[in-house]
C-alpha cells in the first residue's frame, strides 16, 4: 500500500526525520529509505538497534505520531500515478484484486480514507490479520485465499525488497515497481517483472489480456 498505491513514504521518513531531530539523534537518509515495507515491529527494532538501549522508543513513536497526522491532516495522501488507470483495466477484464499490507487494519483503512479511496478495495489482508507480516508469505497466501485464486496464478505487485521475498516465499509471480531510486537491486534481480510505475504495470496487464504468456 504504502509506496505503491500511496505516496506516503515520503510523510513517514518526514515524520520520523523530525522526531528524530527533537530527540537529538542524527540519522542518514538511507537508514530511513532501507525501512520500506518494513511491519511497524521492524522499524522499532532497527531504530533500538541504531540508536541504543537508551533511546526513547515511546517518545518516539508519539513525536512522529503527531508530526504525521498534522502533516496527513492538513494536506491528505496523494494517490500514486496511475492507480486510477490500474483500477480501470482491472474492471475492464474482469480481474479480482486485493490489498495486502504490513500496516494494521485500521491504519490502512484510515490512511486509505485519507487518500479518498475508501471503499475502493473490496478486500483488504494487513499485518495484524495474520500469524506473520511480510517477509513471511502469509500475507499473500491469505490474499490468494480471499480472491479464490491458487496462489501461483496470482500477480503481486511491490514496491520493495521485503514485499518482493513475500511473494516469492509465497509462489506468486511479482512486479517490482520501485518506490524508491535507484532501484533496490536484489529485488529488482529476483522480481519476474520490473516496470517503473503504475501506468505501465496497467498497460502490461492489459497486453497479457490479449497475449497471455
Amino acid at each position: 500500500m504504502d509506496g505503491l498505491v500511496l505516496d506516503s513514504e515520503p510523510t513517514y521518513v518526514r515524520a520520523w526525520q523530525a522526531a528524530i531531530d527533537e530527540l537529538g539523534f542524527t540519522m542518514p537518509a538511507q537508514f530511513w529509505t532501507s525501512l520500506s515495507g518494513c511491519s511497524g515491529k521492524t522499524v522499532t527494532q532497527r531504530l533500538q538497534e541504531q540508536c541504543g538501549v537508551d533511546f526513547d522508543l515511546e517518545r518516539f513513536q508519539q513525536l512522529s505520531s503527531v508530526y504525521w497526522l498534522a502533516h496527513v491532516q492538513q494536506h491528505g495522501i496523494a494517490v500514486k500515478p496511475g492507480f486510477f488507470v490500474l483500477l480501470d483495466v482491472l474492471a475492464q477484464y474482469g480481474l479480482p484484486f486485493c490489498l495486502a499490507t504490513n500496516s494494521p487494519l485500521a491504519a490502512a483503512r484510515q490512511c486509505l480514507a485519507w487518500a479518498g479511496l475508501t471503499d475502493i478495495f473490496p478486500r483488504i489482508v494487513a499485518g495484524d490479520t495474520v500469524r506473520a507480516a511480510k517477509p513471511a508469505p502469509d500475507i499473500f497466501l491469505r490474499a490468494s485465499a480471499e480472491l479464490a485464486q491458487p496462489v501461483q496464478d496470482c500477480l503481486v505487485l511491490e514496491d520493495s525488497p521485503i514485499g518482493i521475498r513475500a511473494a516469492l516465499a509465497a509462489g506468486a509471480s511479482c512486479v517490482f515497481v520501485p518506490s524508491l531510486q535507484p532501484a533496490d537491486a536484489w529485488a529488482a534481480e529476483h522480481a519476474d517483472y520490473l516496470l517503473d510505475d503504475l501506468q505501465q504495470v496497467a498497460d502490461f496487464i492489459s497486453a497479457r489480456q490479449h497475449h497471455p504468456l
